[in-house]
């Protein structure tokens, strides 16, 4: 039996980004990943300007890696006419064109949705935005900081009622997250041009990846109940879906819905078994009554324990619960190591995360991030230009 692992569910998908950053090109990273054919199309002098960025002091290479893996690299001069053809006749052999041109810059140089299907009606044409194709700031600049973290409600949420000011973003979480929204609805179109031969125009905004995310209270401000819903510890009407510290500083999240089915076997791990019959924590409804009495008997009931003592007295306790782990232990953690949830881009030495979507329980090697327009000549001659040709659009300023 061979060890090569099959060809990806998008074998034979030819895929052009015209996108920098990281919210649009991680949905070509993601498709490299289900083996489509991802070929980047870079700013003919600069290239990506992600490609120098500095993250958490790691070096610019480790994000490019995760953001632009798989893919093939061509440097063009959009601006310059011949360099514009080249892109159209590139289009022209492609399934999907990956954007996140602001709708001013698209109509500039005329890629617009119009203009893409006009020319060739079977593109799924995908693009991301920071506030959606609508409206009056369709095209304002915006990051997932700005668009999803803070306009779209996330660090207000985190932060709590009394907090001084918004706890930091987790890095591109909704880049990351929009990615996947974004790739999910490319896949659908795919389907839909295979069966009717017709190409469709695909949207996500940062800022409506942050409304969906933000559902539960958008829906509660939408109905006209308070905006200022508290997301503290003592928010929550069942006391044991909380977060409780240990003896060792450590936290420990429990997500016990069915709490009348769990209550007597917890407070008994924990060493307070007479809670179980306690008249103020007898059953759900009880327990919301007294929530803060609750959350006071529990907060001491871990305070007197430490998280090695946790995880042991709850080994065979089959119920939700989990602590509270830094990177450095996520990537020690052996069900991410068995399902291979953090792995590494040989080629470049370096650490990467995979996408969610595992196919046929495969894990294939991931390759790695192209050079800035290593793939130029190649991808040309691919699409049948001569090495004189190419001499040609260099003359020309087309291409480096």
């Amino acid at each position: 039996m061979s060890d090569t692992p099959p060809p990806g569910p998008l074998a034979g998908i030819r895929v052009v980004e015209l996108a920098e950053w990281v919210f649009v090109p991680t949905v070509g990273a993601l498709l490299a990943d289900l083996g489509a054919d991802v070929v980047k199309i870079e700013h003919m002098r600069r290239g990506d300007p992600y490609r120098s960025l500095r993250t958490h002091g790691q070096p610019p290479d480790v994000g490019v890696q995760m953001t632009n893996r798989g893919k093939r690299s061509v440097a063009l001069d959009l601006k310059n006419p011949l360099g514009l053809n080249l892109f159209w006749e590139l289009l022209g052999d492609a399934d999907v064109l990956l954007t996140n041109f602001r709708p001013a810059a698209a109509e500039r140089l005329g890629i617009t949705a119009e203009e893409v299907h006009r020319r060739y009606p079977r593109v799924v044409l995908a693009r991301g935005s920071g506030f959606g194709r609508r409206g009056p700031d369709r095209d304002t600049p915006g990051y997932d900081l700005t668009a999803f973290y803070a306009r779209g409600g996330l660090a207000q949420a985190f932060a709590g009622q009394d907090a001084p000011w918004p706890p930091p973003m987790p890095g591109a979480i909704g880049d990351r997250t929009a990615a996947v929204a974004l790739s999910y609805g490319v896949c659908a179109a795919l389907l839909r041009a295979h069966r009717t031969g017709m190409g469709s125009t695909v949207d996500v905004s940062l800022l409506g990846m942050a409304a969906w995310f933000m559902s539960a209270d958008l829906m509660r401000a939408a109905s006209g109940m308070s905006d200022a819903v508290d997301h503290g510890r003592g928010a929550t009407s069942n006391p044991l879906v909380n977060f409780f510290a240990t003896a060792d500083g450590r936290w420990v999240s429990l997500c016990l819905l069915e709490s009348d089915r769990y209550w007597p076997r917890l407070v008994e791990l924990l060493g307070v078994p007479g809670l179980a019959a306690d008249p103020r924590f007898v059953d759900h409804h009880a327990r919301a009554r007294e929530k803060a009495a609750c959350l006071a008997e529990l907060d001491a009931a871990f305070a007197r324990h430490t998280l090695a003592d946790i995880r042991a007295l709850f080994s065979d306790f089959d119920a939700p619960w989990a602590a509270v782990q830094s990177a450095d232990e996520i990537v020690q953690d052996p069900q991410v190591v068995a399902n291979g949830y953090v792995t590494r881009i040989e080629e470049r030495g370096v650490p990467t995360v995979r996408g969610p979507v595992t196919v046929d329980d495969s894990a294939p090697a991931l390759a790695r991030a192209p050079e800035f327009g290593e793939h130029t000549e190649l991808v040309l001659l691919e699409c049948g230009k001569t090495w004189e040709d190419i001499a040609a659009y260099q003359s020309a300023g087309a291409i480096p």
